[in-house]
């Protein structure tokens, strides 16, 4: 459900950013020792529990994704320490063994489409790394070029209709990330739940609506179960 209007203003100081870095191991780091693999998570381990600026959510892709193996959101007021968090991921024993096949970047920021209607725990701009719901459902988003033109109360109509769909899926939670101008799309979507049949039956009702029409690009998808630090290395086997 993701939207945009210049018009409306805007509170800086409510923005954080959102660092989604999918990681994939490289096979030969199966066929290590038993023991030097132990010895690379607990330093991996204790670098993602390093930086206080920066807190971070941990999602398996294990047996869901073949070109990921696992995500790390990392949501910060800073920048600056989400780089140094990823950075010294990659410089670690384990790190020499990551590719990162999939990177978005994005800031949250309140809908300008919301407007008096809110229904609790729905459409929230935050908190997304403190959530405890089984899955997230992560993919960029970029609309038409066709959707910035029209006006901004033609868009809040069409949105309204969006909005009613999700209303209809109150266990369904989304988190929208804006990346204008700072990543390739335009927003990342994350939807969080429990139950990926409600997801599942969410996206697909929301494929009549009108504001879908104008999507341009909502790939690639990534279902990830969320999971501790230690069990996120644990299921790379």
């Amino acid at each position: 459900m993701p939207e945009t209007s210049a018009e409306p203003s805007r509170r800086m100081d409510e923005r954080r950013f959102l660092k989604y870095t999918f990681f994939k191991v490289a096979r030969d780091w199966r066929s290590l020792d038993r023991r030097e693999r132990e010895e690379q998570k607990e330093q991996f381990l204790a670098i993602l529990g390093r930086d206080k600026a920066v807190r971070c959510a941990y999602f398996s892709l294990v047996g869901l994704r073949g070109d990921a193996d696992f995500m790390i959101l990392a949501e910060s007021g800073d920048l600056d320490s989400v780089q140094g968090l990823i950075s010294s991921l990659l410089a670690s024993s384990l790190g020499r063994y990551l590719d990162t096949p999939f990177s978005y970047i994005a800031m949250t920021r309140q809908s300008h489409y919301i407007g008096g209607h809110k229904h609790p725990g729905q459409e929230r701009t935050a908190e997304i790394t403190s959530s405890r719901s089984k899955y997230l459902f992560v993919y960029p988003f970029v609309k038409k070029r066709e959707w910035y033109r029209l006006c901004f109360d033609e868009r809040r109509r069409i949105m309204a209709e969006h909005f009613k769909i999700g209303h209809r899926y109150p266990k369904i939670r989304i988190h929208t990330g804006y990346s204008f101008g700072l990543d390739d799309q335009e927003f990342v979507l994350a939807f969080e739940g429990d139950d990926p049949g409600e997801f599942l039956d969410l996206v697909e009702e929301l494929r009549g609506s009108e504001a879908s029409t104008y999507t341009q690009l909502e790939t690639p998808i990534f279902t990830c179960r969320r999971v501790e630090a230690a069990r996120l290395l644990t299921l790379l086997g």
